[in-house]
């Protein structure tokens, strides 16, 4: 909660008990939800708060830099609090997406600055498969 507080102070931004709300949840889970999950899930605590406040509230996290959007391809996006760098596989069956971590992918980047001449930026590596549930 530290965390939050000083950036939205730095940020001179207001900090709403909603953002403090989807913040809390995304730091909760390392299930990647999408923005409908979580306001179903903040629903019962939040009966006031409209799916539009968490659009907001998780446009406002990113900004800020507190939390990751995802694109993985299925028509949504996904929220991630874990903002370090770390790529993602999905479930191709149930939708499911999970953290890869421990494998580093510096090297994709310095083998792509030979075949282009392009400054790389940034990367965002996403894999898909089954999981363990759906291959049962």
């Amino acid at each position: 909660m530290d965390n939050i507080t000083t950036v939205f102070k730095e940020k001179k931004l207001k900090l709403t008990p909603q953002r403090i709300a989807v913040y809390k949840y995304l730091q909760s889970t390392k299930e990647h939800p999408s923005a409908e999950v979580i306001y179903k899930a903040l629903q019962p605590t939040y009966p006031t708060m409209s799916l539009a406040t968490v659009y907001k509230a998780l446009k406002t996290l990113i900004e800020v830099g507190l939390i990751i959007e995802l694109n993985v391809g299925e028509g949504n996006f996904r929220y991630d609090c874990n903002t370090s760098s770390h790529s993602h596989i999905q479930c191709v069956n149930c939708g499911r997406v999970d953290d890869i971590e421990g494998i580093s992918f510096s090297n994709v980047l310095e083998d792509v600055k030979q075949y282009t001449n392009y400054q790389v930026l940034s990367t965002k590596i996403y894999f898909y498969g089954v999981c363990e549930n759906c291959k049962k």
